[in-house]
Parts: C-alpha cells; sequence; structure tokens
C-alpha cells in the first residue's frame, strides 16, 4: 500500500491508481472505457485488455462512448472512468444517459478537482461544482461520492451489478504518478475492441 496521497486542500485522500485496481479487481467481462489523459493511465496500470477501450482525445465524449457500448450491449456491464474536468465539459451527458436509462453502465468520475492534463488548474468542483449532485438532478437516482476507503469498498462490491445508469464520483488526491501509457493507435484500439466484442466478422 502506497502512502495516502493528499488531495488539493492537503487532506488525506484516495490514491487513483489503487481506486482504479480496486473497482476492477472482480471485473468479469465488463467492458471499460477510459477518457483522455490520467483515466486512461490509470486503467492500462490495471492491466491491458482488449475490453478496454482507452479515449486518447475528445474530451467530454467518454460517458457518451460508454453509452453507446451499453445501448449496443445490454447484456454487458459498461464502466466509464472519466476525469472531473472531462465531466464537467460533457455535463450533457448526464441528461442524455438519465433518459436513455442503461442499467449496465457505471460512470465513474475520478475528481481531483484539476485539470491533470494541462498544468493542474483547479476546475469547478474546486469551487463547489457538485457532479454527483448534478447527475442526480438531470434524472439519475444512483449518484454519490466517495471519500473515504470504506466507501470506495462499498462501491466496489456492487459497481458490476447494481442497476444502472451509476455515476460514483470519487475524490482523488493530486499527487502525482508516472505515467503509463496505453497503445497510442486509434484503428488498432478500435479493431481490437471490436474482435473481443464481436468475434471475426465474415467479409
Amino acid at each position: 500500500m502506497s502512502a495516502p496521497a493528499k488531495s488539493a486542500a492537503g487532506k488525506a485522500a484516495l490514491q487513483r491508481r489503487e481506486v482504479v485496481a480496486r473497482i476492477l479487481l472482480g471485473r468479469g467481462d465488463a467492458l471499460v472505457v477510459a477518457g483522455l489523459g490520467s483515466s486512461a493511465y490509470d486503467l492500462f496500470a490495471a492491466g491491458d485488455t482488449p475490453h478496454n477501450f482507452y479515449l486518447w482525445g475528445a474530451m467530454g465524449g467518454a460517458a457518451m462512448v460508454g453509452l453507446g457500448i451499453a445501448l449496443a450491449q445490454p447484456d454487458r456491464r459498461v464502466i466509464v472512468f472519466t476525469g472531473d474536468g472531462e465531466m464537467l465539459m460533457g455535463l450533457g451527458s448526464f441528461a442524455t444517459i438519465a433518459g436513455a436509462g442503461p442499467a449496465n453502465l457505471a460512470i465513474v468520475v475520478l475528481d481531483n478537482e484539476r485539470y491533470g492534463e494541462t498544468g493542474m488548474q483547479a476546475t469547478a468542483s474546486a469551487r463547489g461544482a457538485d457532479l454527483a449532485g448534478i447527475a442526480a438532478a438531470t434524472g439519475i437516482v444512483d449518484t454519490g461520492t466517495v471519500r473515504t476507503a470504506p466507501e470506495l469498498e462499498a462501491l466496489a462490491q456492487r459497481i458490476g451489478t447494481a442497476p444502472g445508469p451509476l455515476v460514483a464520483v470519487i475524490k482523488i488526491g493530486t499527487d502525482p504518478t508516472a505515467v503509463s501509457l496505453p497503445p497510442r493507435d486509434g484503428p488498432l484500439l478500435r479493431s481490437r475492441f471490436r474482435l473481443a466484442l464481436l468475434g471475426a466478422q465474415e467479409p
């Protein structure tokens, strides 16, 4: 176990790599989407598989990509990892997801209250924006904010089976983590995900 991470306010906070690894410990055959930047690095560090889909761009799009996959594959659990900066850019996604109501979709927002890819500038969540509250206001029933290890454990126990859509905002520290780069070839990532999900297609 690593030393406790520090939040932007200097308080002990959950460590992002440990958070992602714990949630994925019993992932089974879940399909996992990661937003750009640190969320993708965290997913790759937890273990690369063809059932991971890493977004290298399209900031704000991770939740909607997850929604599309969840609607197309209603018998598979879909988990999205994204950051607070990216989720703030795509707040309308919450309303669209609420309207679609996919029971197999879980969205995990790794919230360090910073734009990690552009210099650690404070996001709106550092100034009081409540992402879980915003999700709830759009009609998503299962929402919450995780701040402690016991709360994380409770989330990890149910994230693979709880009826969705589910939105969990996890407060994490700002301590830097080693960059762990997944493949950067977009066509490769698309093709291996499709092959793992659908199998070889007839020409």
